[in-house]
């Protein structure tokens, strides 16, 4: 794939682009949103990466509002320091295709980036996941099971969510230690099994069965069995 990727942190453009040229893909970096709006509306991206806060009078939501104006449907995945939910429904309203808050690991971002590539262009992003009875809208942050309002810690919320994403596979305590806690190595601590349990009292008790599975030696699963 070829990305555009619009980043004014030295260190992550450097890192981002370090990662991608690694997995086989070509990069175009740029430090602001003028010349990441030239290079959008001038070459051929399959991807966009782009910052919400750029220098020069021009921020990634502008950048694509003014990109989505002139016919464009290049996939663009948001990632930004601003984690709030209104903040996240503005860049997806502006014309966003995906939102990633830093900080982040890698392999997700490599992951929606590959997964946007493959969307038909003009796709309507994700904006909720949903199993069984089990529902979460990812931009109002809410998550319901049989209609019932749970209530989730951050860290809960995004352990479910990423279990959601892979609902029917295997998750393992590796994919689960970068994506949930940015981990790259083993701790050795109980620290997934303990939230793992946490969880569970909240989404699976007192409910009409267990979405939750534990997979032994691989990891977990959330399975919509009645």
């Amino acid at each position: 794939m070829r990305i555009l990727l619009v980043e004014d942190d030295p260190e992550v453009s450097r890192f981002v682009a370090k990662g991608l040229r690694e997995s086989g893909h070509v990069v175009d970096p740029v430090d602001n949103a003028r010349d990441g709006l030239f290079l959008a509306a001038s070459e051929t991206y399959d991807v966009i990466v782009l910052d919400r806060m750029l220098p020069g009078g021009m921020d990634g939501v502008r950048l694509v509002e003014t990109l989505r104006a002139t016919g464009s449907r290049v996939p663009v995945l948001f990632l930004s320091a601003l984690a709030q939910v209104d903040e996240r429904v503005r860049g997806l309203k502006a014309g966003g295709d995906d939102y990633l808050t830093k900080p982040f690991a890698f392999a997700e971002l490599l992951a929606r980036i590959e997964a946007l590539a493959r969307r038909p262009r003009g796709e309507a992003p994700v904006t909720r996941l949903a199993a069984g009875d089990l529902e979460m809208d990812l931009l109002a942050r809410t998550v319901r099971r049989a209609g019932q309002v749970i209530e989730l810690k951050p860290r809960e919320f995004r352990l479910l969510e990423v279990l959601l994403r892979h609902a029917g596979q295997v998750v393992t305590r590796t994919m689960l230690l970068e994506a949930v806690w940015d981990y790259h190595f083993d701790p050795q601590t109980n620290v997934i099994d303990v939230h793992v349990s946490r969880l569970r009292q909240k989404v699976d008790k007192g409910f009409a069965y267990p979405l939750i599975h534990t997979v032994r030696n691989a990891g977990y699963m959330l399975r919509a069995d009645t």
